[in-house]
């Protein structure tokens, strides 16, 4: 295995102190009641195998009715191509704007964003809030991992070591021992060590593709492979992974999440379906999504665990309840607005609306 490290120093590492752009992006777009959904009952599907632990039952006792749920969008800076989102604790919202390389601020109450500049050649991807509450940044552009201070908005810079190559840096998810944890679709993953700076690059199996990636409550670490069509667990010693064959050839796991009991939820794009790995059991389930042409992107579990998908092909946010195995399909209010990724906070399920340049929310009474 091919292994590159590189520690951050002071040449290597930046910062950029009141970069802040306000970029005058206000007001707040009206909220409105989801239409009444599409509810897809699953029950043709094979009978859900797992025993119902007692958290199960309350999690399927606390999914809200689709018809009580209400759902927003804002506008950002036109030309913004805002790809992922990451609300904060303060209640703010971070998002990648990546066209305009720079990561978005959002203030939900008055619809105000403003932008912080990342570096020349900047093209942030992904965006997640790490232990320490800042926002933490895989750009592709800068070929490095990016943190934003949430007070100052100091931006730090650690690039990936020196002859590593372009990785196409994509998603980013910090363990259980606080290591940042991040994929490359050109063949890689790696890890970042924010006390030291040390950033280290491996080969992923089967080359290019590596994708979606998430920690399991108990802090492991799994990524998907979009060209490779896999699920893949990472030692934390070691850095190998571990690959995971999905029942369904080629169904291209393109992002990944996991539930409060560990178990695994990939978005299949090529298959148009939703998968389920359990590690305690090491068996597989699959959903296909309602309708025709289905393309789920997006993948995420909230805290009452129901599975979010953003499909492409419904151009719509779908809900999965794993208890009763059915889907509330909700429509997206502006056409085309290609949703690449969801995360949230308690009643609040977040997107980032790649191909209309707004954000949307889905919020929960």
């Amino acid at each position: 295995m091919q292994m590159l490290l590189t520690r951050r120093s002071s040449r290597a590492a930046w910062v950029v102190l009141g970069a802040a752009v306000v970029a005058g992006c206000g007001g707040v777009a009206p909220s409105v009641a989801v239409p009444p959904p599409a509810v897809v009952d699953s029950a043709t599907l094979a009978p859900y195998t797992q025993e119902e632990s007692p958290s199960a039952a309350l999690a399927a006792a606390l999914v809200p009715d689709a018809a009580a749920l209400s759902i927003q969008e804002y506008p950002v800076p036109r030309g913004s191509r805002p790809h992922d989102v990451g609300p904060a604790p303060d209640g703010s919202v971070w998002y990648t704007a990546q066209a305009a390389g720079a990561l978005g601020r959002l203030d939900p109450a008055t619809g105000e964003t403003h932008h912080i500049p990342l570096g020349p050649r900047s093209a942030p991807h992904g965006v997640i809030v790490g232990p320490d509450g800042a926002a933490w940044v895989t750009d592709s552009g800068l070929n490095a991992i990016v943190r934003v201070d949430p007070a100052s908005e100091a931006v730090e810079v650690f690039p990936l070591p020196a002859g590593s190559g372009h990785a196409n840096l994509n998603t980013a998810a910090f363990d259980g021992s606080g290591i940042l944890w991040f994929t490359g679709q050109s063949g890689v993953h790696g890890r970042l060590d924010p006390s030291s700076g040390e950033v280290a690059v491996f080969d992923a199996p089967r080359g290019r593709g590596p994708y979606g990636i998430d920690a399991t409550p108990d802090g492991i670490v799994y990524f998907v492979s979009l060209a490779g069509s896999y699920l893949a667990r990472v030692d934390p010693t070691t850095a190998s992974a571990l690959v995971l064959e999905p029942p369904t050839p080629g169904q291209g796991a393109r992002r990944v999440w996991a539930d409060s009991a560990g178990r695994l939820w990939i978005a299949e794009w090529n298959a148009g379906q939703l998968g389920m790995y359990d590690p305690a059991s090491e068996a597989w389930r699959e959903w296909r999504l309602p309708g025709e042409g289905p393309q789920p992107y997006a993948v995420y579990v909230d805290a009452d665990d129901a599975v979010w998908l953003s499909d492409f092909g419904a151009n719509a946010l779908v809900r999965f309840d794993p208890a009763r195995e059915t889907f509330d399909v909700l429509p997206l209010p502006s056409a085309s607005a290609e949703v690449r990724q969801i995360l949230g906070r308690p009643g609040e399920v977040w997107g980032a609306e790649s191909g209309v340049d707004k954000l949307v929310v889905v919020r929960s009474p």
